[in-house]
């Protein structure tokens, strides 16, 4: 990657880049509002898109997909709230233990009380965390992940949508099909195809 002359900074991380993307974005400003985004349902397309470019496939280049994920991004950042001040760290640190535990491995069951105790936690208390820290519930966050996960097989692997859905978690082909269209806008068929 090329950097700015005698800065050391990419030029994908300069003002010059973010303000006229910003304008055509529909921003007020190119400074982000927050830390991160939540895992929203707006970004699961991007996700997808991001994990297919990483495994070789999708359709278009890595500096398309960069300008699309900054676009979204401040789009998303105009109407962000900041996470509430005052978490312990050690308490942020488990609840961030637990999320990893959940992106690395979706299709395992996953309960409140079993992450809460695992976070050493109360599930109340876990539960405030955990939303604090990625802006959804728990099982909202299991699901998206274990759709991302299918998403990415359905665009890297020639598996039949219904193994797929079986290996991610989904106990239930029609479940897994409902989900699949509220949260990428298509069936897991049409996906595949565009892919």
């Amino acid at each position: 990657m090329s950097m700015v002359p005698g800065t050391g900074v990419s030029p994908y991380r300069t003002p010059e880049f973010f303000e006229p993307l910003s304008a055509d974005a529909g921003g007020g400003g190119w400074r982000f509002g927050v830390a991160r985004l939540p895992p929203i349902r707006a970004l699961a397309p991007l996700v997808a898109k991001a994990s297919a470019l990483l495994a070789g496939a999708g359709s278009v280049t890595c500096e398309e997909f960069g300008l699309q994920l900054a676009a979204k991004a401040i789009e998303i950042t105009q109407s962000a709230v900041p996470r509430r001040a005052g978490a312990e760290p050690s308490s942020l640190a488990r609840v961030t233990r637990v999320v990893r535990m959940i992106d690395n491995e979706p299709s395992m069951p996953h309960r409140l009380s079993s992450l809460a105790q695992i976070a050493r936690l109360s599930p109340y208390h876990f539960l405030r965390m955990f939303e604090d820290l990625t802006g959804t519930t728990p099982h909202q966050y299991l699901l998206r992940a274990r759709l991302r996960r299918a998403a990415i097989r359905l665009g890297t692997e020639s598996a039949r949508v219904l193994d797929i859905a079986l290996a991610c978690g989904f106990g239930d082909i029609s479940h897994f099909n409902r989900s699949f269209r509220s949260e990428f806008g298509t069936s897991p068929r049409a996906y595949r195809r565009k892919i």
